[in-house]
């Protein structure tokens, strides 16, 4: 694998439905600290371990399991400074899933 391009770097990440992050990579890539800027959940923040491949030069897939039992997967391409997210999370019904985009900006 070649280096990882997004370790020890920030980026604020706008999702297509509003909310708005600021995600933090450690300088070896495999953890991440993101903060809720703007949304529902705004001022919530977390550090999570990452489970990381890299898919081609400048995309790679992060995944992650966070405390409240959401699980998240980006497909983050630094080339373009696009993301394409899944997560699941528990309902009134069961488990949920949703699909976003989002950009990515230097923090």
């Amino acid at each position: 694998m070649s280096e990882l391009t997004y370790a020890g770097r920030a980026f604020v990440f706008r999702v297509d439905n509003g909310v708005v992050f600021r995600n933090t990579y450690a300088a070896d890539g495999t953890s991440l600290h993101y903060e809720t800027l703007e949304g529902p959940a705004k001022g919530s923040e977390e550090t999570v371990t990452l489970h990381t491949a890299e898919v081609a030069p400048g995309l790679f897939m992060l995944g992650w399991a966070e405390t409240s039992g959401m699980t998240v997967t980006h497909v983050m391409n630094l080339n373009t400074l696009t993301v394409h997210a899944f997560w699941t999370d528990e309902a009134g019904d069961g488990r949920v899933a949703e699909l976003h985009t989002g950009t990515l900006e230097p923090a």
